[in-house]
């Protein structure tokens, strides 16, 4: 029951409604790994006021995440699981596994898909999964059905006694819109955990569970957020998320009504509400992010052309944009697509390539490493993070970059295939703790030899500086246990272990150098916080600059650009790292207020 069923109105992202939809669902266990689109969804959580009975924790990666969600929910205790498209790959195991086993207070595992990608390194659509591994999945098509959804997600997952995915993608999560949100919270008292054999997943059980699965997905209920509406038309337009809600926009536009279905609830498909909705209809389009997943459904259990990615009336990949789905849905309906001035006009932004930012210390830590292998055959094994932009030009000290922690195994292999190459694998602290020790494990048991590089900034910086078991504090800024990195790499055998400063620049080299000539696994931590955590309150100035660009050749700083060919460094960007100083061979840059 609700303590209250009194509403406010409040503005809210699309992660913040998902948030709040937990709240009133009397979430009480929510635990995830930071990943853009998702990440504001416990951030909102830890600053909410009526979360302060709700257990909120950043876990080491997505699968841990998961599994002490799972212990929650054996206990009769609502939870919530939040990470990427990328993250459920790392979650995969646990996730499916409770498809099996089933769950008993609600659990709501929230995947926000990332179409584009914007901020991954791949386009997936959970949906997919969701029926591979036969769980449901919810498609909100905007932050006020995002609330909505999540509340009945929690609902769903107590009667089919399994997970639900709420799938958003990146425009939903990243919208803002004003939601009529609840002031009560849902209340209920927890079990408890009970023993009971169906805790422990056997074979036996698994076969039992998966014809149940199958049974149970195989003959599913009708759902509010799966909605058609008829109009005096011969064709259809089929939408699932955030297209929905794009082509309600662009229908208002054209004055133009269709026969529409939209599709809310995409695992497991309204077979028998689709049927029904072509009847009548001479085709239908399909229009939806990211796999062919309601076209394959469709094209399945209707007797009429679909129109969508395998027709090639849709690209096969990337966002469905309004610029592009007016002229498909234009050219669809066999009508002159309008100009674009009277119709939502566009402008194009100039494009901003990646960069690390002025001061970061992953620039000193990657030019350090290129300075000590600079006479060497050397490669680079790089990872998810900040530090994979060390792949541009001037640093080009990332070779590989495959998932996160892959770096350390990838590494591995080239250095077996290449034993006369010096490989380096570079990983982040956060990254470390969440997908990188069990790499330094194998490579320590294999006896491989290779240079692990530890970039220590005491933040998850990539998406907005989140803690992690290596900073001494929790999501709410509690203090915990601070987790020393070199210790771990100690305890599990590497050989080589030494910490610097990647400031200090000669040191720096000179402590890689020793480590890349160490037979056997070595690792360097190089310490030393982003800027966004500790911003020195100095900077730096260039004066009678004799234009040799050795300081832009050598690090590209953006704080440092070109002023009829002499170096200027830009003192609103610049903070105080002095790396430049020291590149500087003619020693032309000092701090302001400095001795010249």
């Amino acid at each position: 029951m609700k303590e209250s069923e009194s509403k406010m109105k409040i503005n809210l992202l699309g992660n913040g409604a998902i948030a709040m939809g937990a709240i009133a669902a009397g979430v009480r266990f929510a635990a995830g790994y930071p990943g853009t689109p998702s990440t504001e969804i416990l951030e909102t959580l830890k600053s909410n006021e009526y979360a302060k009975n709700i257990h909120i924790e950043w876990s080491t990666n997505e699968k841990a995440a998961v599994e002490a969600a799972a212990g929650a929910s054996y206990s009769g205790v609502r939870t919530l699981v939040t990470m990427k498209q990328v993250g459920l790959n790392v979650a995969s195991d646990p996730v499916m596994c409770l498809s099996y086993i089933g769950v008993k207070g609600g659990m709501v595992i929230v995947v926000a898909d990332d179409p584009g990608p914007i901020s991954s390194q791949t386009e997936q659509d959970t949906r997919s999964f969701g029926s591979y591994a036969h769980l449901t999945v919810l498609d909100p098509s905007s932050p006020e059905e995002a609330y909505e959804m999540t509340q009945y997600a929690f609902e769903l997952s107590e009667k089919l006694s399994r997970p639900v995915i709420l799938r958003p993608t990146t425009k939903v999560c990243h919208a803002s819109a004003t939601v009529d949100v609840s002031e009560g919270v849902y209340d209920y008292t927890p079990s408890g955990f009970v023993k009971d054999p169906k805790w422990v997943i056997f074979p036996p059980l698994s076969y039992k569970r998966h014809i149940e699965n199958f049974k149970m997905y195989n003959t599913p209920e009708d759902s509010v957020y799966n909605r058609t509406e008829t109009a005096e038309s011969d064709v259809g337009i089929v939408t699932g998320g955030v297209t929905t809600a794009i082509v309600t926009d662009i229908l208002t536009d054209l004055g133009v009504k269709v026969n529409r279905l939209t599709i809310g609830r995409p695992y497991p498909f309204p077979t028998e509400q689709a049927k029904a909705f072509a009847e009548g209809l001479t085709k239908i389009l399909v229009l939806e992010e990211l796999d062919p997943f309601i076209e394959e459904q469709l094209q399945r259990c209707v007797n009429i052309k679909v129109c969508g990615k395998y027709s090639e009336h849709v690209p096969a990949a990337g966002e469905l944009k309004y610029e592009n789905l007016i002229n498909i849905i234009c050219n669809f309906l066999g009508i002159n697509a309008p100009g674009t001035a009277p119709i939502n006009p566009t402008v194009t932004l100039p494009t901003r390539a990646p960069v690390l930012c002025a001061g970061c210390p992953h620039r000193a830590s990657f030019y350090a490493v290129k300075l000590a292998s600079k006479r060497k055959k050397a490669v680079y094994c790089g990872d998810i993070g900040c530090y994979t932009l060390g792949n541009a030009k001037p640093l080009e000290t990332t070779d590989t970059c495959l998932c996160m922690g892959g770096g350390i195994t990838v590494a591995q292999g080239i250095k077996t295939a290449n034993p006369d190459t010096d490989v380096f694998a570079f990983i982040g602290d956060s990254t470390f703790f969440a997908s990188g020790m069990t790499g330094v494990a194998n490579a320590v048991y294999n006896k491989h030899n290779i240079t692990i590089c530890i970039l220590d900034n005491r933040t998850t910086a990539m998406t907005g500086g989140q803690p992690h078991p290596g900073t001494g504090a929790t999501i709410t800024g509690a203090e915990t246990v601070h987790i020393d990195i070199a210790s771990v790499l100690t305890a599990l055998k590497v050989g080589f272990v030494r910490e610097c400063n990647p400031f200090d620049l000669d040191s720096a080299v000179k402590t890689v150098t020793a480590a890349a000539e160490y037979d056997g696994v070595s690792a360097v931590v190089f310490k030393a916080p982003c800027i966004a955590v500790a911003k020195k309150p100095c900077s730096y100035e260039v004066f009678d600059c004799i234009g040799c660009k050795r300081c832009i050749n050598e690090l590209g700083c953006p704080a440092i650009s070109l002023a009829e060919e002499k170096a200027v460094i830009d003192p609103v960007m610049c903070y105080g790292c002095g790396i430049c100083e020291t590149v500087c061979k003619p020693a032309k840059i000092r701090k302001i207020g400095g001795d010249v």
